[in-house]
């Protein structure tokens, strides 16, 4: 089987991810309990007329897609695989309210066209003329994890040569409200810098898009290798040590081969501690990050936690704003990452320098 390689990034998020010249230089802390993207000049990438047309999801996938092919020097893929929990949620809301308020009656369809879930990679597609494989895995906190297997899976087997990759999600009126009256979202808004000592229950929640271009040729501009991805569906605290142990193992590596972890911690006291029962244990002596103080909690938030990872790799430099624990190595060679969403869905994701 062949390697795979990431060999451009882009990221839309709660910080000024989106000038790939830069590496979280310039960090914007948030005092809220929700936090939204800083938009990037969406008309330097959409026209116009079809920007007012779309949902704030589409442009943001639309936008990070073309950031990343323009990197990695491409103008068409082989295909396009997307992950997102929600779809173009806000849209869903839209069409559902105006059959509501207009009694079934006098409804446009544009909001419901939309809302579909494989909007996004659709309109990727429309956009670069791509008439491959196209599809969106919706698949909760996992979404992303579960598109990237996919697109590893069929560039090991040669399948495809380039494919674009990446995770959205939107953050929409009534979806904020119901999580905020089922306690997802913390009560009290807190200081970014300060999320992991909140001690309350709930996230901060966010929205995004980050986007990858993979390949199965390596070139001067690659990032990284994706070595592993694997996904569980539940596992208990006692479990999860053994678990990464394997994991490695699978991978003929040990703990001490791992040079930087990147940790998916949101300041839910209730579970975050999957996170501490590794940091204090079994990877206390490894350089630990974390990233959902800076883009917030949303299904597809790995993806941006995947962005950082690549980027630690290629300008091997680990921001302040991102350091958890420990010191960082003298090379960042073997980024280990973990994520999981209120005990469930976890996931790991394994990145080598290359």
């Amino acid at each position: 089987m062949k390697p795979v390689y990431i060999n451009s990034v882009a990221s839309i998020s709660a910080q000024r991810t989106f000038d790939n010249s830069v590496f979280l230089d310039d960090i914007i802390a948030y005092t809220d309990n929700v936090i939204r993207v800083v938009d990037p000049n969406y008309k330097e990438f959409i026209p116009p007329a079809a920007a007012r047309r779309m949902a704030k999801g589409i442009k943001m996938g639309v936008t990070a897609s073309k950031i990343a092919l323009q990197e990695a020097g491409l103008e068409n893929v082989d295909a396009i695989i997307t992950g997102t929990g929600l779809g173009c949620i806000a849209d869903s809301e839209k069409f559902v309210s105006s059959i509501i308020d207009d009694n079934e009656e006098y409804l446009t369809p544009t909001s419901f066209i939309q809302s579909t879930h494989n909007t996004v990679a659709g309109q990727i597609a429309l956009g670069i003329g791509c008439k491959g494989y196209n599809f969106t895995y919706v698949h909760s906190s996992i979404s992303f994890e579960s598109a990237l297997l996919d697109a590893k899976l069929q560039l090991e087997n040669e399948e495809a040569q380039n494919i674009l990759v990446g995770g959205v999600d939107e953050l929409a009126d009534h979806h904020i409200k119901i999580h905020k009256l089922v306690n997802h979202i913390k009560v009290d808004v807190v200081n970014s810098k300060g999320l992991l000592e909140s001690g309350t229950e709930g996230a901060v929640f966010g929205e995004g898009a980050s986007f990858f271009m993979l390949s199965n040729e390596k070139r001067e501009n690659t990032y990284a290798e994706v070595l592993d991805v694997t996904t569980y569906n539940s596992l208990s605290e006692q479990e999860l040590p053994n678990t990464l142990r394997s994991f490695l193992q699978e991978n003929n590596l040990e703990i001490a081969d791992v040079d930087i972890v990147v940790m998916g911690n949101n300041g839910d006291v209730n579970y975050d501690k999957y996170y501490d029962t590794l940091s204090h244990e079994l990877l206390k002596n490894t350089s630990q990050t974390y990233y959902k103080h800076l883009c917030g909690e949303f299904n597809t938030a790995s993806s941006f936690g995947t962005w950082m990872a690549a980027k630690m790799i290629k300008t091997q430099h680990v921001p302040k704003a991102i350091k958890l624990r420990g010191v960082q190595p003298s090379e960042i060679r073997t980024v280990l990452l973990y994520n999981q969403y209120r005990g469930e869905n976890h996931s790991l994701v394994l990145l080598r320098r290359c």
